[in-house]
């Protein structure tokens, strides 16, 4: 590495990005335990197969292209999407980022380009096909997640103006984590691919519960500590800024979780273990995009207004008549335009101009004298991402539809995707089986439970078959 690059870099910020990266990392099998819990059991493992797949083909893209596509630099600095200076990340090796090596800048965001589509899954559990998920994965995370991260992420040159992308550098929206680029994106591709697969068989006359509520707090909390990396890591360095996100991200997790029970107490005389998880989750997708915007009790009102909003957001699915099986409309979507438009009125400039030599240099929201202008901006960022990507999720999935068929038969919906599609179950019930050992043992094995419980009572040539 030249040594005017090692003059600029620093250990201890290198290394807070380093340790962030494998936090957000590990908030993609955290998402999987959430969700796996609150699908039936017959599907938990079709739903933790989606979310460790997207690991697997966003990080080869995004080496090929993915990065450059988002932060490279685009000609004419139109602001929609990068170029294809770091394709196969082309001389990232010899470069910094602020004060840490380019790389690890690749490896933090690389992490956000994975938890993105996972996102998706959970609107669309129970019923598509293995393959279909994974051809999606790969053209939507081209087609939207990589421009949008470019719109939100990219500021180009810090030393020119307007060289960035056109929501963060030319329009002036803030989204310092992701609120619009990855929650409030994601939803709204849950909403367009869930209206193209359709309804779960049975939905909504038949209960669809949990299976394993221990799963869905499990999956919470692992989100809930690997977004310190999300939000605090956002600031790219071990700083002031990063310390307000990281305070900011627990409290106005923790107000949310308990607007959500509030609101549930009042709205059905109980409140439970998953409102408590669903709550915080929603309180971790709202501070996303405000945590380096708002001051700490500003993080309290945005968390308990998100907590309360998504908590209503949820029930109107049923009224409305899409099946988004896990959600992710109304926490992720709702609690992400929430979110980006709660900064234009909660945002104070001694958070947002925290890094500036003098204070109250930033950005400031309606409450703190800003007036109606960054909330504009912030409204503006928050229907062009929600256009953008429903539309072209909607797209999307019916090419892949007409070409391929998303979803799976009705008999193995019914009967079971994780069996009919991946040749698992979950859980083991019953007298194990052994003897032949290796996959081959335990796919027979399974055929033959299957073969039993597709049975007709009495039926003894199946039974002796099996």
């Amino acid at each position: 590495m030249p040594p005017d690059v090692l003059k600029m870099l620093n250990s201890g910020d290198t290394a807070w990005l380093l340790a962030s990266s494998a936090l957000v990392l590990l908030m993609t099998p955290g998402l999987a335990f959430f969700y796996g819990g609150m699908t039936r059991s017959k599907s938990v493992l079709n739903m933790l197969m989606m979310n460790f797949a997207t690991i697997g083909i966003v990080s080869v893209l995004w080496v090929f292209y993915g990065y450059s596509l988002a932060f490279a630099k685009d000609v004419g600095n139109h602001g929609f999407i990068g170029g294809f200076g770091r394709v196969g990340l082309k001389d990232t090796l010899l470069s910094a980022s602020g004060t840490s090596p380019e790389l690890a800048f690749v490896a933090f965001q690389l992490m956000f380009a994975i938890i993105t589509p996972a996102l998706i899954s959970g609107a669309i559990a129970d019923r598509v096909k293995f393959g279909g998920w994974c051809a999606f994965v790969a053209i939507w995370t081209t087609i939207v997640y990589f421009p949008v991260a470019h719109w939100v992420f990219f500021f180009g040159d810090l030393s020119t103006t307007k060289d960035g992308g056109f929501l963060a550098d030319h329009i002036g929206a803030l989204d310092f984590a992701g609120g619009t680029a990855v929650h409030l994106n994601a939803g709204m591709a849950g909403l367009a691919l869930a209206l193209v697969v359709g309804k779960r068989v049975g939905w909504p006359k038949e209960p669809m519960r949990p299976h394993n509520v221990p799963f869905v707090l499990l999956g919470a909390g692992l989100l809930w500590f690997g977004w310190f990396g999300f939000n605090a890591g956002s600031a790219l360095a071990a700083n002031a800024q990063a310390s307000v996100a990281f305070v900011n991200t627990q409290v106005a997790t923790a107000a949310a979780a308990l607007g959500w029970i509030v609101v549930e107490k009042f709205r059905y005389g109980k409140s439970t273990a998953l409102g408590m998880a669903s709550g915080a989750v929603a309180g971790l997708v709202a501070i996303t995009p405000a945590c380096a915007s708002v001051n700490p009790v500003g993080a309290i009102i945005l968390g308990v207004i998100a907590g309360a909003l998504c908590s209503v957001a949820v029930g109107m699915k049923t009224r409305f008549g899409f099946d988004d099986s896990l959600d992710v409309v109304g926490v992720h979507a709702v609690g992400g335009a929430a979110g980006a438009l709660l900064i234009g009125f909660l945002a104070t400039p001694t958070v947002t101009g925290i890094l500036t030599p003098a204070k109250g240099d930033g950005p400031a929201g309606l409450f703190y004298g800003g007036g109606f202008g960054q909330l504009g901006k912030q409204a503006v960022g928050v229907v062009l991402v929600a256009v953008y990507s429903f539309v072209l999720t909607f797209v999307i999935g019916k090419v892949l539809d007409k070409i391929m068929g998303l979803r799976v038969s009705e008999e193995d919906e019914v009967s079971g995707i994780d069996l009919a599609v991946h040749a698992e179950t979950a859980y083991e019930i019953g007298t194990a089986h052994g003897g032949s050992g290796g996959g081959h043992g335990i796919l027979a094995a399974l055929t033959a439970d299957h073969a039993k419980g597709s049975a007709e009572p009495g039926d003894k040539k199946v039974e002796a078959e099996a």
